[in-house]
This record gives structure tokens, sequence and C-alpha cells, in this order.
């Protein structure tokens, strides 16, 4: 069965910051559509035809978009940055207001929908670093901090019954079992259309610098 035609006021958002290229949408009539596909690598050559085909699914065209949110990290630096770049130059050319969602706090709003706990979303930064930040009742009550497993775990303490969710939260001792290593639309979705409108445009959230040097081994 055809698409039904969808009018403006359609919401996308993309999630390219971890093992996937993610794209979700919602019409103008609420109807849902997503795609999700698990890759290590290649997000930046993926997601435009992904959101092609999202946008054909659902029979909505560019110029329908009224908001585009992208996830903007933590994450793959590659990935992050190519989420990013692309939902920012998709709303230049659409006329749609884009909106930067940290992973951290998708994941908070995934982990306590109904906004009534205290929250830490963790990304694991490897090399035995977090990055992480806590949430009560769905407002952020820290800065976004990087710091070592156990400087971490001191820091959290002082936040008492904290629920514990995303990539890096087993390592600070919750089940792995409780968190899905997915986009989480649902989450994007959500954030994206309760944005103020004077939500600035994203930007992506790093872990720390790259891992590059300028001619004459300077660091950026």
């Amino acid at each position: 069965m055809p698409a039904m035609p969808a009018s403006t006021s359609a919401i996308l958002v993309l999630d390219t910051t971890g093992r996937w290229c993610a794209a979700g949408l919602k019409r103008a009539d609420g109807q849902v559509f997503t795609r999700h596909e698990a890759m290590a690598r290649g997000q930046a050559e993926r997601l435009a035809p992904l959101v092609e085909e999202l946008l054909a699914e659902a029979g909505v065209v560019p110029g329908d978009l009224a908001r585009i949110g992208v996830a903007t990290g933590p994450g793959s630096f590659a990935g992050t940055r190519a989420g990013t770049a692309f939902a920012r130059g998709l709303a230049l050319a659409t006329g749609a207001k884009a909106v930067g969602v940290s992973s951290l706090a998708a994941w908070a709003y995934q982990a306590d929908p109904g906004q009534t706990r205290t929250v830490a979303a963790i990304h694991d930064a490897r090399r035995e670093e977090l990055v992480f930040q806590v949430f009560t009742r769905g407002a952020p009550v820290s800065d976004i901090l990087r710091l070592s497993i156990d400087e971490a775990r001191t820091a959290l303490a002082d936040y008492g019954d904290v629920v514990l969710t995303g990539s890096g939260a087993a390592l600070m001792g919750a089940d792995p079992a409780g968190f899905a290593d997915e986009a989480p639309l649902a989450a994007l979705m959500t954030l994206t259309e309760s944005a103020g409108e004077d939500a600035p445009p994203p930007s992506p959230l790093y872990a720390r610098p790259p891992d590059a040097a300028l001619p004459g081994g300077v660091i950026p």
C-alpha cells in the first residue's frame, strides 16, 4: 500500500554516533518511520541514501520537514561529525530548524521517560575514562565531565540513588543487559520536538580532541 501523503511539519532525527546509521521520521499525522542499520564505519556514505529511502517510504519530501534533530555525541568522532554536518546542511537546504541533542540527554530520557529520577548518562570514552552528565527529573544538574572510572564513581556518590545508563554504565557496575547499544531514536524525537525555538544549531560533542597532529607535531 503506498504511503499516505504527508503535509509539512514532519520531523526527522538522525544518529550516527555509535556502531550504527539510524534515522527516524515523524509525519504531521503522527505516524513514525525508522531505519536502523548496524555498521562500525561508513556512516558518512550511508546516511544520505538512508534518509532518502526513509522519506520515500513515508511519502515525505525534504521541503515538508519542520525540524531535523541530530545526536551530537559523545560517540564516534567520524560518525558524530558526519551526522551533525549532514543535519546542518539539510536544514540549510530545506529551511527546517536543525536541533542538536546530546547522546547523554537522549540516553537519560530513554532511561527515565517519566522524568522522576536522577539519571547518570555515561559514555565509555575508552582509555579507562568516562564522559557523563547527571540529570534530575529530566534537567541537567551537572556539567558534562570526563573522568577516570574511579573519579566518576566518587563524583556520582554525591547524588545518592542514581539510575546508570549509557555505553559506559556497565563500567560503573550497572547490569549490561539494562542498556541497549542502539540509537535512542524515540528519545531523540521527543527531545527534538520539545526543544525551544532558540535552540542553537547542532555542534559535535567530542569525548576528547581528535588524535591528529598538525604539521610539526602540534596537537590541535
